[in-house]
Formats: C-alpha cells, structure tokens, sequence
C-alpha cells in the first residue's frame, strides 16, 4: 500500500452545470483538457499523453454533479480522482471540485498541474 495524500482543489467556473459535466465525463470533452486524447471503451478510459497511456476505471458518476476515476495502474491502494460540480445555494456559483490523492513528496507538483489543467479547462469555457 502507497502512502498517498489525498487532497481536494477548487475551482470557480463560469459555466452551466451540464455544459462543465460533458467537459469532464466525456473523451471528446476531455481530450481538449486534460489529456492529448482520451478513448473509451465502456467503464475503462484510456488518457493519452506526449505517446503515453495510462487507464481509468469509470467507478461512478451522476450527470451534471460528479464523476469519479481509479487509475488501473493504482488498483492496489485506496486512491482515486474525482471531478464534483458544486453550486453555491446563495450565490449560484458553480465549482469545480477536484479531489486527487498524491505521494507526499509531490504534492505541491501535483497541484500545480490541476490547476494549469484547470486554466485550460476555463479558457475553453470562456471564462
């Protein structure tokens, strides 16, 4: 068993709900991104980056509100990400909510690439 930190980003987007969950439930929505391509063959998702694979297990998801992945590499510890739509009940904002778990040692490293993913995530979006 890994010793990874599990730890959660969020994100303002200026998006509708469903329009943000197509961004982050479907390989044509995530290949613009957060990977070069990524392909699907029912529950298992394969994320192509710079000619490299790495597989994703679909092991839950609820339109418009969540989806959650477990890297097939990582089938042996309790880790998984996770991308939660979350409104504001007063505001009406709508966050992005990532949840991900990394080694200790790269964590800060890990967080900065959410968040330049994210910064591209919003620049398609618009926002």
């Amino acid at each position: 068993m890994s010793d990874k930190v599990k730890y959660e980003l969020e994100f303002v987007i200026k998006s509708s709900s469903r329009l943000l969950f197509n961004y982050l439930a479907t390989p044509s929505g995530l290949s613009q991104w957060f990977a070069e391509n990524v392909n699907s063959r029912g529950e298992i998702f394969t994320f192509i980056w710079d000619g490299s694979e790495e597989e994703a297990k679909l092991i839950s998801k609820k339109a418009n509100q969540f989806i959650k992945f477990k890297w097939l590499a990582d089938e042996d510890d309790e880790s998984y990400f996770e991308f939660k739509i979350q409104i504001d009940d007063i505001t009406k904002d709508l966050s992005l909510i990532i949840t991900d778990f990394a080694e200790e040692d790269e964590l800060e490293e890990a967080k900065l690439l959410w968040e330049s993913q994210v910064e591209d995530l919003h620049s398609i979006l618009g926002g």
